[in-house]
């Protein structure tokens, strides 16, 4: 997706005196850089039941925000680029809102803000953006009160939208998707978000219409909203009457955030089956007809920006299998989103589970080559288990790699820095300057050892990194070097190429 353009080449001669200045010398017939590595790379990060962060209610600020840094560094560290953050787990909020009260999983008690305040979304999104990561927010659109949640305050939306909601037998509130006020709430709720902070993406899960083991078995209750539905005349199923309210509120949600700031991804995680025996051989729950969503029309219809079905399957699970699953669902992208697969890693930190989501990993490359990616569930799995991290670092995640681009939204690339380079003996000194440093959010640095080239990536505020003279051999000497920009879309500037060559070679 990103643009390979090679343009004006130039030399520049560097002794190993730092203070001698020589005329520059050209050379156009230097092999060209590989392209850095393209791979959506990311960790969910749930809050609700305080399942990875808060490690519980009640921590004080100090205590948030080390365990918040603990995870961010740990994605940092391992080439994640991208964090999916919850931040409405049951109508509440982890960040400051002026429709939703403040989550119990903070403080322990709903509608009570931090103490020393702070906003823990704005921090979360800082943070992660100081570490060259995507911040997408993960919402619930339609649990208004989850079993583990504390008991009901009186600031829940639960009794402050008491017509909107309906109590499940298990102890859940959720939402009744059929009112239009549960509607228009849940896009107030996620368009306040897209306006204020500056988040790279919004994300919903599987929960639509909820499982049935929420209601005991039984089915939905919303027969008043059905009943109402008959009376004026509707002759829709139940059924289809009940998914036409998912998908009108999936493509409102789409065309909502794209009016408000175009750049900001839509994703979705659903169930990863969508009915079963598509494709043939495939058993399983029938989300089409148990929570009503018809993952399949929002992928066809292009009403996303990434589509990560929860394929937490191993491979060779034939009524489930990964592959086979991720197959017929590329099928189905006849948009050409990106399909970033939902992975389970939580299988135990040995051997066979790295080597099986590994396996995952690698059929996600052979498979969706134009767009690689994967999303894990959850972080914890991974930070709970050092080898199975490791592991994957040393492995498929050796190399950095930049989120793929989006070019239904933008392929508009950044100009070309302007770059600088010293001998510093020893060290060679690079640097660089944008005429638009706030659009940049990454920069990548390749270089070049003798016929060998690398890379790094780095975040917006880096200015320059310091390259080896020489190569672990100290004989080969560092040969070229090319700066480009990528803004927040991944779109990545042309190159120049730096040609660092003694006269008379």
């Amino acid at each position: 997706m990103m643009k390979q353009t090679f343009q004006i080449l130039f030399g520049l001669y560097l002794l190993a005196s730092c203070s001698s200045k020589r005329p520059v010398m050209m050379d156009r017939t230097a092999m060209q850089p590989p392209s850095a590595m393209r791979e959506f790379r990311a960790a969910w990060v749930a809050t609700v039941a305080n399942i990875n962060w808060p490690s519980k209610p009640g921590l004080s600020t100090a205590e948030q925000q080390l365990e918040a840094l603990a995870l961010l560094n740990f994605l940092k560290d391992h080439h994640f680029n991208a964090v999916i953050f919850q931040v409405r787990p049951q109508a509440d909020a982890l960040y400051q809102s002026n429709l939703e009260p403040w989550s119990y999983y903070l403080t322990g008690k709903q509608g009570m803000a931090p103490s020393p305040y702070y906003d823990p979304l704005a921090f979360w999104v800082d943070e992660a953006h100081k570490r060259g990561l995507e911040l997408h927010v993960w919402l619930n659109p339609y649990r208004a009160h989850h079993i583990e949640g504390g008991e009901v305050a009186a600031e829940s939306i639960v009794n402050k939208m008491p017509g909107s909601v309906v109590r499940l037998k298990e102890g859940y509130w959720w939402f009744d998707p059929a009112k239009q006020s549960t509607q228009d709430h849940s896009a107030a709720v996620v368009m306040d978000i897209v306006k204020r902070y500056d988040i790279d993406g919004v994300h919903f899960d599987d929960y639509f219409y909820p499982y049935e083991s929420y209601n005991g078995g039984a089915d939905f209750p919303d027969d008043d909203s059905w009943a109402a539905y008959q009376q004026q005349g509707g002759a829709l199923s139940r059924a289809d009457w009940r998914r036409g309210h998912v998908n009108r509120f999936i493509e409102r949600i789409y065309r909502e955030i794209k009016a408000e700031k175009k750049g900001v991804k839509f994703g979705l995680s659903p169930f990863g089956i969508w009915r079963p025996g598509y494709p043939e051989g495939i058993a399983g729950m029938d989300q089409y007809n148990s929570l009503y969503a018809d993952a399949k029309l929002w992928l066809n219809a292009g009403w996303i920006d990434y589509f990560a079905p929860q394929l937490y399957w191993p491979i060779s699970q034939m009524p489930q299998s990964f592959p086979v699953l991720l197959g017929w669902w590329q099928q189905e992208n006849i948009h050409g989103r990106h399909l970033w697969p939902g992975m389970n890693v939580g299988r135990g930190g040995d051997e066979a589970n790295l080597k099986e989501v590994t396996n995952q990993i690698m059929i996600t490359r052979g498979m969706l080559p134009a767009s690689k990616g994967a999303i894990h569930w959850s972080i914890s799995s991974l930070t709970r288990h050092p080898a199975l991290a490791k592991g994957l670092l040393d492995g498929p995640y050796k190399q950095q790699a930049l989120v793929p681009a989006s070019p239904w939204l933008s392929n508009d690339a950044p100009e070309i820095p302007t770059v600088t380079v010293a001998d510093l003996g020893r060290e060679v000194d690079v640097s660089w300057e944008h005429p638009d440093v706030g659009g940049v959010f990454k920069w990548v640095v390749y270089f070049r050892f003798g016929a060998t080239w690398d890379y790094e990536i780095l975040q917006g505020d880096a200015t320059y990194l310091k390259l080896p003279r020489y190569a672990a051999d100290e004989e080969t000497k560092l040969a070229e070097v090319i700066v480009t920009a990528v803004d927040c879309l991944g779109n990545e500037s042309d190159m120049n190429k730096i040609i660092i060559k003694p006269t008379g070679e």
